[in-house]
């Protein structure tokens, strides 16, 4: 996979919305992103002209995309968070420029689309970071999206993926002025579920969100099964919060289009079971939980029961959040139960 050299302190790095524009919204917190992102990594962040423009057209956010790969003083781009229409940035998409000058690429959840393109490129990118989600919001950025962050964008090297011990599934309402100085309310989290044989495994990583992956598999985006082969696939789900069901058809469907059983590991994030709105009881949300564990673990169990699977590690759209390679080197170790990630 093409990827360019390291960014330093002093660096410029392009903050992009190529799906929802979040900072239109909440621009306190965006604001706070900003600082953090700069004291915290020495680089400059550069905002383009629909970073706070709300309903901007893909071909407007695709031309702001293709405009950061452009220019050879920006050295990594920063997504502002995901959203939901990003499938129709992509055809606006200049694959002659990114493969020009490869440069990170930081975003998850709809997200995945440019992720995907990239991968198809040969570019790798990183799965993860979210101005508005976690770097702007509470009293701090934490521990381990900020060692990923650093990883991704500055120092490189093996991390292991380490379970943070607490998680919330949304934080603060962006309107409320305490979205800037606390936390959403974290609950302690359980030990991450293995299945699979008690062997290690070690390959590029692809994926995303289901939600995006369904998407793009109607769109006839998605990989070659030859190309995933011995892959590790990463699989989150959304703040929509689909029904256990949903994902075993989803997990059903990569099963019968052959990329369950040409992988060598799948690792699944943990869910959001919660919102604003829906505030099940402890009992209940781990009941969602489980059943989302259990579609997983079944469905790759039959398509694949080689395959070493890991549920619940913090990469999705929960917090706290760690970035993880997309194209990247990722090794799940079945017998240890540790997970380490090459940036």
């Amino acid at each position: 996979m093409l990827s360019a050299s390291k960014p330093v302190p002093g660096d410029r790095v392009a903050v992009l919305s190529p799906a929802f524009a979040a900072p239109a919204v909440a621009p306190e917190i965006h604001e706070q992103a900003l600082r953090r992102l700069e004291q915290l990594t020495g680089l400059i962040p550069v905002e383009y002209p629909t970073t706070r423009q709300l309903d901007a057209s893909p071909e407007a956010r695709a031309a702001d995309v293709n405009a950061a790969f452009a220019d050879p003083g920006i050295r990594a781009i920063l997504a502002t968070i995901g959203g939901d229409d990003q499938i129709l940035v992509v055809p606006h998409l200049d694959a002659a420029l990114a493969q020009a000058d490869p440069k990170p690429f930081l975003g998850y959840s709809d997200n995945t689309n440019i992720l995907n393109w990239l991968w198809g490129l040969g570019i790798r990118g990183y799965y993860g970071g979210s101005t508005a989600v976690h770097l702007g919001p509470g009293p701090a950025v934490d521990d381990v999206h900020l060692r990923s962050l650093r990883a991704a964008l500055l120092d490189g090297g093996t991390v292991e993926i380490t379970e943070p011990g607490e998680s919330e599934d949304v934080g603060r309402r962006w309107t409320d002025p305490l979205s800037l100085t606390e936390y959403g309310d974290r609950i302690a989290t359980d030990e991450w579920a293995w299945a699979g044989p008690a062997s290690r495994v070690e390959g590029r990583t692809w994926g995303g969100c289901l939600e995006s992956i369904d998407a793009l598999a109607l769109a006839d985006r998605l990989p070659t099964t030859y190309d995933l082969r011995g892959g590790i696939l990463l699989l989150e789900t959304s703040e929509e919060r689909p029904p256990a069901s949903w994902v075993a058809r989803w997990m059903r469907g990569l099963g019968e289009r052959g990329i369950l059983d040409a992988v060598a590991g799948v690792v699944v994030a943990r869910p959001p079971v919660s919102d604003f709105e829906f505030l099940p009881s402890p009992a209940e949300a781990d009941a969602l939980r489980a059943a989302q564990r259990d579609a997983v673990i079944e469905t790759v169990s039959r398509y694949n029961p080689d395959a070493v699977v890991c549920v619940g590690v913090p990469f999705g759209h929960t917090r706290p959040q760690w970035i993880v390679p997309y194209g990247g080197t990722m090794a799940l170790d079945g017998s240890t139960r540790t997970i380490t990630a090459s940036y």
